[in-house]
């Protein structure tokens, strides 16, 4: 659970309820598939050279996927490189210095896709859900241990 409130916008509930909903973070192959378990990937109605997405497919867990959007959503409204508050530092206090590292990552991360998909006309709500799909990539990196050297995305 310390590993995951390591996170910006991820506190003890959030935590909680992903490591006792989830379990075992292992039984998903590759991040992509914890995403889509949550709901947080596109649907798709695609047939030959045809290639349409649609909104996330909501499938799985309602609560986890509100909670990481939501957590998404805290995560955007921090600074982006600013300093940290003192309840993040408290948090991330006696940690390994690679996941810290992972998590300043994932800040960055999820900044860097949300001003991206805004910048190109998306809105804003949709920009949300797609950081929220980025993050539960990297809760799912951080709960396997594929942190060092593993770039971890979602399906596009």
């Amino acid at each position: 659970m310390a590993k995951l409130r390591c996170f910006r916008g991820i506190e003890t509930h959030t935590a909680v309820s992903l490591i006792t909903e989830i379990g075992d973070f292992s039984r998903f192959a590759r991040a992509p598939q914890f995403s889509a378990f949550l709901g947080l990937v596109p649907s798709e109605d695609s047939s030959g050279k045809r290639e349409r997405r649609g909104e996330i497919t909501k499938a799985g867990n309602t609560r986890l996927r509100l909670l990481l959007i939501e957590a998404a959503n805290a995560t955007l409204r921090s600074n982006r490189y600013g300093k940290k508050s003192k309840r993040l530092l408290s948090r991330q206090k006696g940690q390994n210095a690679d996941v810290i590292a992972y998590a300043d990552r994932a800040n960055r991360r999820l900044h860097k896709v949300y001003n991206h998909l805004v910048a190109r006309g998306v809105n804003p709500n949709k920009a949300k859900v797609a950081a929220a799909r980025e993050l539960s990539c990297f809760v799912w990196g951080m709960m396997t241990g594929n942190i060092e050297g593993h770039i971890v995305t979602a399906a596009k």
